[in-house]
């Protein structure tokens, strides 16, 4: 069975940094585009980060020049850096697959994605 689990969330201070990790099982992270997604209350779920089978990257806006995102095949994780992270940046986060085979895309649009995690808490505060 499809599984995807993050973890790494917590409370932070602006300016500092985080690594989210989102550890897939039942398939392999080299078929798959991974995608990080976060919403906060009252907002609409909305793509931070994604990655293809490939390793293609893409970022919103919001997040260029401060996330990372990154895959370990052989532990079928995918990463999250966050740094200079802001207030602005709290919320939920949730990473989400879809297979694409070798070679495929990837998107930054959550009805892109069939297999989402639980979500893990991130927290910008003084």
């Amino acid at each position: 069975q499809v599984q995807l689990v993050e973890s790494g969330g917590g409370l932070v201070k602006p300016g500092g940094s985080l690594r989210l990790s989102c550890a897939a099982s039942g398939f392999t992270s080299n078929r798959y585009a991974i995608g990080w997604f976060r919403q906060a209350p009252g907002k609409e779920r909305e793509g931070v980060s994604c990655i293809s089978s490939g390793g293609y990257t893409d970022y919103a806006d919001s997040v260029k020049g401060r996330f990372t995102i990154s895959k370990d095949n052989a532990k079928n994780t995918v990463y999250l850096q966050m740094n200079s992270l802001k207030p602005e940046d709290t919320a939920v986060y949730y990473c989400a697959g879809r297979y694409t085979g070798y070679g495929g895309g990837t998107s930054n649009s959550p009805d892109w994605y069939g297999t989402w995690g639980q979500g893990t808490q991130v927290t910008v505060s003084s």
